[in-house]
């Protein structure tokens, strides 16, 4: 089922002393783009975190965010005691002042405060993994949501298009006789006698150049062949955006060839219906 790459998802986990709170964000992008924050003393397992997001989310800009809220009294930052003491004893010999005024400056000197670097706790890891797994979980519900959107106005788009080109395949006979009488039209002007076996050799020849059966089959193909790719059980947009290229090119040439306003009518609003389904496909996984 295709899927968007437009999605969100969050996840909490609540510890005896933190709260640590896991977002997923993603838009549209060609290849995967990962960007992720988090606390310094998780920065060993990013490698870990960015394989897990590559397997479950493939495509797309992702915006990955771990915050810690410290809601206990274990905090990793500590006031190194020794330092600020110093520090005042040297500030009553540059400032006047009271004790509290000279601490706030000393709290603000180099190294006044410390912060402890602990190693990662293998069981509070475990729950974070499963707390992304989740989150991971509701992103791609929102991704799959999104894409359900998006697949009923590909669907629509392309029933739009092969009604268009039934219309097309309904005139083309019309089309024919109208070069045919036009080529006519022509040579009597030109009030001359003719050779009727070489004008009907040059009416075969044109009306040959300006045929459009292949294209008309290769089109009503392709939009079979887009249906299908779009039922099928992965989401491959990539795969979509080829297709439409396909059909694209069969729509121009119809038009090069039609040579029958009224037809080129038609191909003008086929046109018009393939670019809405282009500038979807940009946001499909």
């Amino acid at each position: 089922m295709i899927q968007s790459m437009t999605g969100y998802g969050k996840s909490v986990l609540q510890l005896p002393t933190k709260k640590i709170t896991i977002e997923l964000k993603s838009l549209n992008s060609k290849n995967l783009d990962l960007n992720v924050r988090m606390p310094s003393m998780y920065r060993a397992k990013e490698l870990d975190i960015r394989k897990l997001i590559a397997k479950h989310l493939v495509r797309g800009k992702v915006d990955f965010s771990l915050y810690v809220e410290v809601t206990g009294e274990d905090t990793s930052s500590k006031i190194n005691k020794t330092i600020v003491r110093e520090y005042i004893k040297q500030l009553k010999d540059v400032v006047d002042g009271n004790e509290t005024e000279l601490l706030k400056m000393a709290i603000r000197l180099p190294d006044a405060i410390t912060t402890e670097r602990d190693d990662i706790d293998e069981n509070e890891w475990k729950a974070i993994q499963n707390e992304i797994n989740t989150a991971l979980e509701h992103i791609k519900t929102y991704r799959e949501d999104e894409g359900a959107t998006l697949k009923q106005d590909f669907e629509a788009r392309i029933r739009s298009l092969r009604d268009l080109l039934n219309q097309v395949i309904k005139m083309d006979p019309e089309r024919i006789d109208g070069v045919r009488a036009r080529l006519e039209k022509g040579i009597a002007d030109i009030k001359e006698k003719v050779d009727e076996n070489r004008f009907e050799q040059e009416l075969v020849y044109y009306i040959e150049k300006f045929d459009i059966t292949e294209e008309k089959v290769r089109l009503d193909n392709h939009l079979d062949y887009f249906i299908s790719s779009l039922n099928s059980a992965d989401s491959n947009g990539k795969k979509l955006g080829f297709i439409s290229q396909e059909i694209g090119r069969e729509i121009n040439t119809i038009g090069s060839k039609s040579n029958y306003a009224p037809m080129q009518k038609l191909v003008v609003q086929m046109k018009d219906e393939l670019e809405k389904i282009k500038e979807q496909m940009l946001n499909a996984l």
